[in-house]
């Protein structure tokens, strides 16, 4: 049990979510190796999701596909279906919520809840955790990891350094544990520490997350100085605070409906494009994209960036920049001159391999006054018109003519969710 006046925290993240999902809708491969990936044709072969029995063929998530089938040449490939892995998630989240009200989304497979207040009406907390793993497991086919701890750090520690590997998928640790089970763990283990990360810490001579949590606070800031600049001082104390497993943040409902500080749309190409026309016609969609969901969601823009990755893949080229626009503004037209000469003053004329667009520096858009000309009015109910269109027929109902072209996606893209097949 936590003590009196701890919370109960739990992280719960299902295991191998999408091929986990698949696995459950297709009983026929039970018992073989299943991975959800892209379409290899248009260069988004990418393993999104392997379940345990690809895993244990050395098939990792973010590989290439073609290098996953040379390790496992029996793979049952599954194309995703992204709407319905997020209708699954929410499901989820419902069942959820019949422990606690305090439910927070922290990714589609991950969810921090609050039991603190629950534990007097459904036992202790390892009683709860496998409650809600069976019920999830009974409705859905997924199995959820469980990590335990007084705050959400040390919950979400807890599930990937242990849960994910115990049978049970339930892992506990408490508080007074940090010094004797946490601190001896190798750095990569800790959360938010990557390959990079691991690297620049041994360069530091620190090792272990106890490496890290012993050292005062002032001098991991001065060693970060020394390493990363002046301006990497937060850095420092949020990899100190981790490793110390320091976290006031409340399990919050609702984030997920936080506003945003950006907008924005990326795109991998199906080939290097090299024509102006080409690169033109992907921006005008990728700017139609992010416009359309500002317009949807009430902001406007004061920001537009732009970043392009050039060929080759083993030394890429590119760049991303950004510019103030002279108005806030979610018109596509607008935007799109913007992005545009962005995009001509940075282009080294490499093939282009993927683009994105973004506008940030949000403001709602009913509190901005725009000089209403008669030219913006007409723009901005045209905006309207095919936006509601959109939303009532779908996205591929009016199209663009260079949309029409062979360098066009947008009719792709609309059978997709954030990149993926829905």
């Amino acid at each position: 049990m936590m003590g009196k006046s701890e919370r109960t925290i739990f992280l719960a993240d299902c295991q191998s979510f999408y091929a986990s999902v698949e696995k459950t809708e297709h009983p026929w491969c039970k018992n073989k190796p299943v991975v959800v990936a892209g379409d290899p044709a248009r260069r988004s072969g990418i393993i999104l999701a392997a379940c345990p029995i690809a895993k244990s063929f050395g098939v990792t998530t973010a590989e290439r596909l073609g290098e996953a089938l040379k390790k496992c040449p029996d793979l049952v490939v599954m194309r995703p279906r992204m709407q319905h892995y997020i209708d699954v998630s929410l499901m989820i989240t419902q069942i959820y919520k019949e422990y606690t009200d305090l439910v927070e989304i922290f990714s589609i497979d991950e969810q921090f809840l609050d039991v603190s207040g629950s534990l007097h009406i459904f036992g202790d907390p390892v009683i709860i955790a496998k409650s809600i793993q069976q019920k999830v497991l009974q409705q859905t086919g997924v199995w959820i990891r469980i990590g335990i701890s007084s705050n959400k750090i040390l919950a979400k520690i807890a599930t990937d350094i242990w849960a994910k590997k115990s049978k049970t998928g339930i892992c506990t640790l408490h508080k007074s544990e940090l010094e004797t089970r946490l601190w001896p763990e190798p750095v990569h283990k800790m959360f938010g520490v990557g390959s990079r990360m691991t690297t620049h810490f041994a360069r530091l001579g620190m090792y272990t997350i106890g490496d890290i949590a012993r050292t005062p606070l002032s001098r991991l800031k001065e060693k970060f100085r020394v390493r990363f600049g002046k301006q990497s001082d937060i850095h420092a104390e949020v990899m100190w605070r981790t490793a110390n497993g320091l976290d006031d943040s409340p399990v919050t409902p609702g984030t997920f409906h936080t506003p945003p500080k950006s907008v924005g749309h990326m795109m991998t190409l199906p080939r290097d494009y090299t024509q102006n026309s080409e690169a033109e016609t992907i921006l005008l969609e990728l700017t139609e994209e992010v416009c359309r969901d500002c317009r949807r969601k009430g902001y406007m823009g004061w920001v537009v960036s732009v970043s392009c990755m050039c060929s080759p893949y083993e030394a890429p080229t590119g760049f991303s920049r950004q510019m103030k626009m002279p108005d806030p503004t979610n018109n596509t037209n607008a935007v799109y001159e913007a992005a545009k000469r962005l995009f001509y003053r940075y282009w080294d004329k490499m093939p282009i391999r993927r683009m994105g667009v973004t506008l940030s520096n949000l403001i709602d858009d009913q509190t901005y006054q725009l000089t209403l000309f008669e030219d913006q009015v007409r723009a901005r109910a045209l905006d309207k018109v095919t936006d509601q269109i959109k939303e009532r027929y779908g996205s591929a109902a009016i199209v663009r003519a260079s949309s029409r072209t062979a360098s066009g996606q947008a009719l792709e893209r609309s059978h997709k969710i954030g990149g993926h097949y829905k």
